[in-house]
């Protein structure tokens, strides 16, 4: 069966987005090549479901500063790479052929390399997108893709109201086809008796490959498109054969659907904050259904000193720690730590998030922060104390979190 859906089904992740949202975190990278969870990228999440549902026929098509995504691409996920076998993960950036420009939205994306998506001979293209975060197993949305008929299927989740404005949200009728959909609307169409509820886009996409090639075409060759698969081929497509919605069905086995979009600071943090709960929505640790990364070639954490009677002592509560990293004598609490970090004598780490290779100095307190990659911070310095001393010193985001960008020297 894995063989089969593998044979006529070919992935595309979309990961060239710029991230602005995320602010001093993508800078120097792409979304998708966010870390996450302490040794994670964010595009592992994707990749990871593709894997699990037995598809290994990717192409992930970067643009903006994509050397971060491109090597942890190399160094994570060369294990399924055997083309001769159909199986690869292969990075495609923008083509610049003659009269084309760097990919002008999503769709624009999919149209320049659509040769190449063609030549592998498939049925069917799964588009995702390769910043968000849920377990999904996506053959059963690929079954009802084919059963159905439809040209076109889309992912679907049932979020509230409050959050359809930075969403695609549409309507359906009783048997799941798409009637109406809307970009990011300030008031959404609403389910059938449920007031407070939208279906929303989880930005999944099944195409029949001939179906795509028309729209594609026809949203090119139109000097007003906007090149974006919400915003022009869903439309297009609605015109011509069935356009279906598959409602979300969650790998997690949790009464509630976790889907995320971590396209913003406060999301993003909320995200890995979910990770340390005594019993997380989104659980790393389910054997069942592997998240696979680049493997960290490091020692196990380490935490030293006991309790000397003056407070100096290594522990971490309710956190994730990742290899290489050593608590010398200060405390972690409720945070998500990556490798090679070090938390040294009496400092406090709460609610945080710190990136590889970040040196707490003694006596510091980060708190309610995310600190990218080798950030040093000095002794006795506060992060996430003072609001109004942190904003004149580092950005802040809307919700309060403090962000400290790669690179930064911090003053003590």
């Amino acid at each position: 069966m894995i063989g089969s859906y593998n044979r006529w089904t070919i992935v595309v992740i979309l990961a060239g987005g710029k991230g602005e949202r995320l602010g001093p975190l993508t800078s120097v990278r792409c979304k998708p090549a966010v870390p996450f969870g302490g040794i994670y990228r964010i595009i592992d999440m994707t990749l990871s479901n593709c894997i699990n549902s037995g598809l290994r026929r990717i192409f992930v098509f970067t643009q903006y500063v994509p050397a971060s995504l491109n090597r942890h691409l190399r160094e994570g996920w060369r294990f399924i790479s055997r083309p001769t076998l159909g199986e690869y993960v292969e990075s495609l950036a923008p083509q610049h052929r003659e009269g084309e420009e760097s990919f002008r939205g999503t769709a624009d994306a999919l149209y320049q390399n659509l040769i190449t998506i063609e030549q592998e001979e498939g049925e069917v293209v799964l588009v995702l997108s390769g910043d968000h975060i849920y377990k999904m197993d996506y053959r059963p949305m690929l079954d009802f893709h084919v059963q159905t008929g439809a040209d076109m299927t889309i992912g679907a989740v049932e979020v509230s109201k409050a959050q359809a404005a930075a969403l695609g949200i549409f309507e359906v009728d009783a048997t799941s086809r798409v009637v109406g959909f809307q970009e990011k609307p300030q008031e959404p169409k609403t389910l059938p008796g449920k007031p407070e509820a939208c279906l929303a886009s989880m930005g999944i996409y099944a195409f029949r490959i001939s179906a795509l090639r028309k729209a594609l075409e026809a949203s090119a060759a139109d000097p007003e498109s906007t090149h974006d698969i919400g915003k022009d081929i869903v439309w297009r497509m609605m015109r011509g054969g069935p356009v279906m919605a598959y409602q979300f069905v969650d790998r997690n086995k949790k009464a509630s659907l976790y889907w995320r979009d971590v396209g913003t600071l406060d999301a993003y943090w909320a995200a890995n904050m979910d990770l340390v709960s005594v019993d997380p929505e989104f659980n790393l640790y389910d054997r069942t259904w592997p998240i696979f990364t680049a493997q960290v070639v490091a020692p196990p954490p380490k935490f030293v000193f006991s309790e000397t009677g003056d407070g100096r002592v290594g522990m971490a509560t309710d956190s994730v720690v990742s290899p290489g990293t050593i608590v010398s004598g200060g405390r972690v609490h409720r945070s998500v730590v990556g490798p090679f970090c070090r938390i040294n004598s009496y400092a406090r780490v709460e609610e945080a998030i710190l990136f590889d290779n970040v040196d707490v100095g003694r006596r510091s307190v980060v708190r309610r922060a995310i600190i990218d990659k080798d950030v040093r911070i000095p002794e006795g310095v506060q992060i996430g104390v003072n609001p109004e001393a942190d904003r004149k010193r580092f950005y802040v985001s809307p919700g309060g979190i403090v962000v400290i960008a790669k690179g930064d020297v911090i003053q003590a």
